[in-house]
């Protein structure tokens, strides 16, 4: 690994579409400059304009090559772009010694990219957005607390739930409105999730159709699981000794979701790639969200954990027979300053910028939520930045 670059303090922000908002008002009050990259200078100065920048950052024309031309050593660039886009970008940053944030997960490119951006002693910043992001954040935190509280040798089950939605505020007839790319959201769905239920690994090759109920304080709603689960016991540190019985990370949706999604699981049960994507131009169309409307994000982290009443040595088991639970949950709306997306998402993003540009970040791959403490520290600036969440802990 080499010494980090330090941060040049520029920040080129790649793409101003749904998820763009207060965050990159932060970041113009502790970088500069800021350079906003998007189709054409024309549409990333009107999103400055929406976002009341204009003057503060530098509307730019995205092309890989164009960007790459500007980039100098230290600069951050924070990627907006769909998941495809960001390795190129991470190999442009490479080249040019700059350092690389995404809200994205960390997929198969960018991990084979991470010892390069090690070598070259930049930053390549991952999963710090909602979900991935916050969820993290939130799990994290959750599980340091039970292991204080049950001990980490001490035989234990437990099961933790992490659902996250983005849902009208107001619901409407087909409980959805899209906040982020409409072919993103169906192929999503088409993609398996693994998880653990009842206490084994379970796939769905369909995920809605594992959709259940499920209640958020006094709402109910309805969830699926999403992606792969299973590798985030690992990473969220969940001790050896514990044994899960539920593990899941999933989508939330409004309740009525899987009745008025019917017409449209038909066609993804067809699988046919040329169909889904006309269809997700049509479902845009059929169902936008304009100025007037208003999005909701919910987010909601629970975990139970049941230490053995008989487990382990007599004196070893400091937790057993004990019970631990907790849960955190973020609910926001959004408003006619910015949608609840955009402000979940590039809010954290924007603070993991603002550790880039500290130089508090090690080269190479990072994660938001790496630690419970960065988790813990993390979360206290975004509540005192008015990203405000509730928590709730029972022992």
């Amino acid at each position: 690994m080499s010494d980090l670059v330090p941060a040049s303090g520029a920040v080129h922000w790649v793409g101003a579409g749904l998820s763009t908002g207060s965050g990159l008002t932060a970041l113009c009050a502790h970088a500069g400059p800021v350079r906003v990259w998007h189709r054409t200078a024309e549409r990333a100065a009107e999103a400055l304009g929406r976002l009341g920048l204009t003057g503060r950052a530098e509307p730019r024309a995205y092309t890989l090559d164009a960007l790459t031309a500007e980039l100098a050593p230290g600069d951050v660039v924070v990627s907006m772009l769909p998941a495809s886009g960001h390795a190129a970008l991470l190999s442009a940053c490479v080249a040019r010694r700059a350092h690389f944030a995404c809200s994205s997960y960390v997929s198969d490119e960018i991990l084979a990219s991470a010892p390069a951006a090690a070598a070259a002693g930049i930053v390549a910043l991952t999963e710090a957005g909602l979900d991935p992001g916050i969820d993290h954040l939130f799990a994290h935190s959750l599980v340091a607390r039970a292991r204080d509280a049950i001990g980490d040798d001490t035989p234990a089950s437990y099961r933790l739930t992490s659902y996250c939605g983005g849902v009208p505020a107001v619901p409407d007839d087909f409980r959805y409105r899209f906040s982020w790319a409409p072919l993103g959201v169906l192929n999503a769905l088409r993609t398996p999730a693994r998880y653990v239920e009842d206490g084994a690994e379970v796939v769905a090759a369909r995920p809605w159709e594992a959709t259940r109920a499920h209640r958020v304080g006094d709402e109910s709603f309805e969830a699926y699981p999403n992606r792969d689960s299973v590798p985030f016991i690992a990473q969220y540190a969940l001790p050896p000794a514990w044994r899960p019985l539920t593990f899941v990370r999933g989508t939330l949706r409004l309740d009525g979701w899987l009745r008025a999604w019917e017409p449209v699981f038909e066609e993804l049960r067809a699988g046919d790639d040329t169909r889904i994507a006309e269809l997700a131009r049509e479902l845009a169309a059929a169902h936008p969200t304009s100025d007037a409307d208003r999005d909701r994000v919910v987010l909601a982290v629970s975990l139970e954990v049941h230490a053995d009443a008989a487990g382990g040595a007599p004196g070893d088991a400091v937790g057993a027979g004990r019970s631990w639970r907790g849960s955190r949950l973020l609910d926001l709306v959004g408003d006619e300053t910015e949608s609840a997306m955009a402000r979940c998402v590039s809010r954290p993003l924007a603070l993991g910028v603002r550790r880039i540009l500290d130089g508090s970040l090690p080269p190479g791959l990072n994660r938001a939520a790496g630690t419970a403490a960065r988790s813990e520290e993390w979360l206290r600036e975004l509540a005192e930045e008015g990203l405000e969440f509730t928590s709730r802990l029972e022992e």
